[in-house]
């Protein structure tokens, strides 16, 4: 159906597709693309998110049912519960998806991930002066030392190894592909470019992988497929991923609904409408189930994916303006760019202030019922005064009440709650309660 629609439109001369133009194909886009889903990571990063064991294995057994090709499951070495989630988790059996843990270049966390009986992980670390500096307070040459030695650690228990570098897109090339190529060289199997603040342009992500690949090539390392990993911060997470696979990157991490630390990480959703509709590349998922998916997401992160989310949200295929709804009834691909049911939903037609006679009329004959045009205006006016009589200020306070509501749901401790139970823990009351920025414990 994806496949077919469009390509009628455009053989009937209805509608141009300039994503199909020959000129616009990028010579290097892969024919597949693989999903790597981050969400049981970098997902339930979310600020003030909590996901118990049952509502993680609930989320798994669906992405594995939608189609992932790879989930990652958690970060052992965080805490025993997070070792033991991510133990349980890979236990549960999966039909489509491998399952990743993540660990640092530390021996410790590889042993986390193999206590748990995950065969993959995603090692990572920075290598960019300001996390050398100021985080991990190590030189160049330690980093790299540490990088091989756990890398090669991790292949000798039988691992398979992705190579993840951390604020990637700010380190300088040269950097990139030193580590890069110590990693391949050390067994790395995959290599991943984390736009970790989402700071680059898709050009500049185009720019950046030709760039590494190049390099790579020259220094003679051996050929390892890529995997980006993009953040919001800038909106431009989707559009980042999408430039990554125009330079042939075939896996791409994702979290549903773009939910992630700060403004998120790269929707699902939107990445794999993207990629299915405007690159008609395959990307192995069950396009009818991503709603259903993004309403568990919702339903599991107790937070509400924005009404004009693309794909997911309640507006994405809605409409109330009578022009709309005149051009929706004549065909629906006039106002909607495909067809709903593709990802499991349905066209809504909102009855409010700015419907019209169109919308009204076909919904009269729906129900057989006969009426004149002065009485069409009649139900039309009276329509109208009663949207217009609503209290705006109640609904702004109601309004107000639930994101209040919402942001209690979602606090931390607050700093005397904190203080308190250290107090209680060390019987030490503390001589000072330092705050810092905006905190949120």
């Amino acid at each position: 159906m994806r496949k077919t629609i469009f390509k009628k439109l455009e053989a009937q001369g209805l509608i141009a597709n300039y994503n199909r133009l020959r000129k616009n194909l990028p010579p290097k886009l892969p024919e597949k693309v693989f999903i790597w889903d981050e969400t049981l990571r970098e997902g339930i990063q979310t600020p003030a998110a909590f996901l118990t064991y049952v509502e993680k294995v609930k989320l798994a057994k669906m992405l594995d049912e939608v189609g992932v090709s790879m989930m990652t499951v958690g970060y052992p070495a965080l805490s025993e519960e997070e070792k033991n989630s991510a133990r349980k988790i890979a236990n549960e059996g999966f039909q489509q998806a491998s399952l990743v843990a993540a660990a640092s270049i530390v021996k410790g966390d590889i042993d986390a991930c193999l206590e748990c009986g995950i065969r993959e992980i995603s090692l990572f670390t920075p290598f960019n002066g300001i996390n050398l500096q100021f985080r991990l307070k190590m030189t160049k040459e330690q980093v790299l030392e540490k990088t091989v030695q756990c890398i090669e650690y991790a292949k000798k228990h039988g691992l398979k190894v992705d190579f993840v570098l951390e604020d990637g897109t700010r380190t300088p090339l040269e950097d990139i592909s030193r580590i890069f190529a110590q990693a391949v060289k050390a067994g790395a199997d995959r290599l991943v470019i984390a736009d970790t603040v989402g700071f680059l342009r898709p050009l500049s992500t185009r720019y950046l992988i030709s760039h590494i690949r190049e390099d790579l090539s020259q220094l003679k390392v051996k050929d390892v497929p890529f995997s980006v990993d993009c953040h919001n911060d800038f909106g431009l997470a989707t559009a980042n991923t999408l430039a990554a696979v125009e330079e042939g990157v075939q896996y791409v991490h994702t979290c549903i609904a773009g939910f992630g630390e700060r403004a998120g990480a790269a929707p699902l959703e939107e990445v794999v409408m993207g990629l299915e509709l405007l690159y008609d590349t395959d990307t192995n998922i069950d396009l009818g189930k991503l709603y259903r998916l993004s309403q568990l997401a919702e339903k599991t992160f107790a937070l509400p994916v924005q009404f004009h989310k693309p794909i997911i949200g309640d507006n994405s295929f809605s409409h109330e303006v009578d022009e709309h709804v005149v051009g929706m009834m004549a065909h629906p691909l006039i106002y909607e760019p495909f067809p709903p049911e593709i990802v499991g939903r349905k066209t809504q037609y909102y009855i409010g202030r700015q419907a019209g006679k169109h919308l009204i009329e076909t919904k009269l004959a729906q129900a057989e019922i006969k009426a004149s045009p002065m009485q069409v205006d009649e139900i039309i006016r009276r329509m109208r005064r009663m949207h217009e009589s609503v209290d705006k200020g109640e609904a702004q306070m109601t309004f107000y009440q639930i994101k209040k509501l919402m942001k209690e749901l979602r606090r931390g401790l607050t700093e005397e709650e904190f203080w308190n139970m250290v107090e209680e823990v060390t019987r030490q009351k503390p001589k000072f309660k330092q705050q810092g920025p905006n905190t949120a414990t």
